[in-house]
C-alpha cells in the first residue's frame, strides 16, 4: 500500500539517506521552481479566518504525537489585543525510535518555512520560534540556511509576507534545546525557549491562552506544519481522500503520514504512507521484510513512550485508532521499532526504563521516585535474582504514576508506564522465566 501520492517528500529523492550522491537540500530557488510558496500566496489572498477554517474541516491531527486536531487548537486562540502572539515549533524529537522530523529539516526545510508562514498568518502570530533538539547539529545549520533563504526572499522580517504582498509580519528565531526529552513536552519546550530549566508547566492555563512569555502562544510539530501548504494549495476533498476513516466511531486519520522504521528490519528508513497501512505491510512492502529473516516478535507503534504491539499484533492499522484497539497509548510519532524473535524482552523493557529515569526532569514524586525504582525491580528481574513479588510491584508502581492517575504534571511518566506495562502483559512468561525459585521445607522449589 503505497501511499496515494508523495505529498510531504515530493521533492525528496527515495531513501535520500542511503545515497550520498542524493543527498541535496531543496534550497529556495529550487522550491519556488517545484510550486513552493504558491500556496502561501494562495493563503494571503484569503481571509485569515478562512484558512483556520479550512485546517479545522481537513481534520488534519497532530504528527507530532498526541495526534490532536490542528485546526481545532488554533481555534483556541484568544483575540489579538495588540501584543505579541508566538508560534512554537517542536523539533525536539527526541523520543527514542523517532527521526522523519530530520528528514524534512534535512532536506525540504521551505516546506516546513511555507507552514509556518501560513499558520502565522492565519493565527495572526507575528513570532515564531523554532526549537531544534541540541543533538541536530547539522540539522540547526541547514535550517538557519533556509530561514536567512526565507529573510532574503521576503518571506519573514519587516514589510510583511512575500515582500509587502501582505501588512502582515512575521519574524522567525532558531532556537537549540540542550538535549533534554522533557523539552518534547510543549510547556516544557516554552519554559526552554524563556531561558529557563525545562519543566513543564501545570495546565490550566494552557499556552492558546498564556503561553511564551506569558501571551497566547500555538505549539505545532514540525510534519504537522508541513501539511497545511498541501492541505490551502490542494484543498481539503483532496486531503480528505487519503488515509482512512475511524475504525471505532471517532476522529479520522485523514492524509498520509511519515513512518521512521527502525529495528530488525532489511531496510530502515523513513517512509511515506497512508495512515492505516497494516504495520504488516509496512515493513513488508517498504522495508523489504525482516532482517536475516527472521519472525516477527513485536514492535513499538510509535516511540517507546507508546508500548508495545505483541506478536499477534503484526496487522494492526498504523492510524490514530490503534490505541484504542490494540491496547497501546497511541499512535504516538508512527514511527515503529521492530524486534525479532531472538530479541530479550525483559533487556527491552529494562532499557527503556534506563531511558525514562534519566530523562525525568525531578519536578513530580511519583514520576522521579517511580523511575528509579522500576529501573532497579527490571535490572533485578534481568538478574534473575528478583521474585514474583518484585514482578507484581513492578506492575503496580508504573500503574500508579502519570498524568492518567493523576499524579503528575506531564506525560513522561505516562509513557513510561505505558511502555513498561504492555511489554510485561504481552511477554510475562519470559519475565517469569528469570524469577528466583523460593524453596519450602520439603524442599520442592516453587515460585514465590
Amino acid at each position: 500500500m503505497p501511499v496515494t501520492e508523495p505529498v510531504l517528500t515530493r521533492r525528496i529523492p527515495t531513501h535520500p539517506w542511503g545515497d550520498p550522491a542524493k543527498r541535496r537540500t531543496i534550497s529556495y530557488d529550487d522550491f519556488v521552481a517545484t510550486g513552493g510558496y504558491k500556496a502561501l500566496e494562495k493563503a494571503l489572498a484569503t481571509e485569515p479566518a478562512k484558512i483556520v477554517e479550512m485546517v479545522k474541516e481537513s481534520q488534519l491531527r497532530g504528527r507530532g504525537g498526541a495526534g490532536f486536531p490542528c485546526g481545532l487548537k488554533w481555534t483556541f486562540l484568544p483575540p489579538p489585543d495588540g501584543g505579541r502572539r508566538y508560534l512554537a515549533v517542536n523539533c525536539d524529537e527526541a523520543e527514542p525510535g523517532t527521526f522523519k522530523d530530520r528528514l524534512l529539516v534535512d532536506f525540504d526545510p521551505h516546506l516546513v518555512l511555507e507552514g509556518i508562514a501560513i499558520a502565522c498568518y492565519a493565527c495572526r502570530l507575528d513570532t515564531a520560534y523554532f526549537f531544534i533538539r541540541g543533538e541536530y547539529h547539522h540539522q540547526a545549520k541547514v535550517f538557519q540556511r533556509a530561514i536567512d533563504e526565507a529573510y532574503a526572499a521576503g518571506i519573514f522580517g519587516p514589510g510583511g509576507l512575500l515582500k509587502g504582498r501582505s501588512d502582515f509580519a512575521v519574524d522567525i528565531h532558531l532556537h537549540r534545546g540542550a538535549g533534554a526529552y522533557i523539552c518534547g513536552e510543549e510547556t516544557g519546550l516554552l519554559e526552554a525557549v524563556e531561558g529557563k530549566r525545562g519543566w513543564p508547566r501545570i495546565k490550566p492555563p494552557f499556552p492558546a491562552v498564556k503561553g511564551l512569555f506569558g501571551r497566547p502562544t500555538i505549539v505545532n510539530n514540525v510534519e504537522t506544519l508541513a501539511a497545511v501548504g498541501p492541505i490551502v494549495e490542494r484543498g481539503v476533498t483532496w486531503w480528505t481522500g487519503m488515509g482512512c476513516e475511524s475504525r471505532v466511531g471517532g476522529a479520522p486519520s485523514y492524509g498520509p503520514k511519515l513512518m521512521g522504521v527502525s529495528g530488525h528490519v532489511a531496510r530502515p528508513g523513513v517512509y511515506e504512507v497512508d495512515l492505516g497501512i497494516p504495520l504488516r505491510r509496512l515493513v513488508e512492502e517498504h522495508c523489504l521484510g525482516m532482517r536475516r529473516g527472521r519472525r516477527f516478535k513485536g514492535a513499538i507503534a510509535g516511540g517507546v513512550s507508546m508500548g508495545i504491539l505483541g506478536p499477534d499484533q503484526f496487522d494492526a492499522p498504523m492510524d490514530f485508532d490503534i490505541g484504542r484497539t490494540h491496547d497501546v497509548m497511541g499512535l504516538g510519532t508512527a514511527c515503529p521499532t521492530v524486534f525479532d524473535e531472538e530479541t530479550d524482552m525483559v533487556a527491552v523493557a529494562r532499557n527503556i526504563a534506563r531511558f525514562f529515569k534519566n530523562e525525568s526532569c525531578g519536578q513530580c514524586t511519583p514520576c522521579r521516585e517511580g523511575a528509579g525504582w522500576l529501573f532497579k525491580l527490571l535490572c533485578r528481574i534481568e538478574r534473575g535474582e528478583a521474585t514474583s513479588r518484585d514482578l507484581d510491584m513492578a506492575i503496580e508502581i508504573a500503574g500508579s504514576m502519570g498524568i492518567i492517575p493523576g499524579t503528575t504534571i506531564c506525560g513522561l511518566a505516562d509513557g513510561n508506564n505505558w511502555a513498561v506495562r504492555t511489554i510485561i502483559n504481552k511477554y510475562r512468561p519470559e519475565f517469569e522465566a528469570r524469577l528466583k525459585p523460593r524453596f519450602v521445607s520439603i524442599g520442592v522449589p516453587v515460585r514465590a
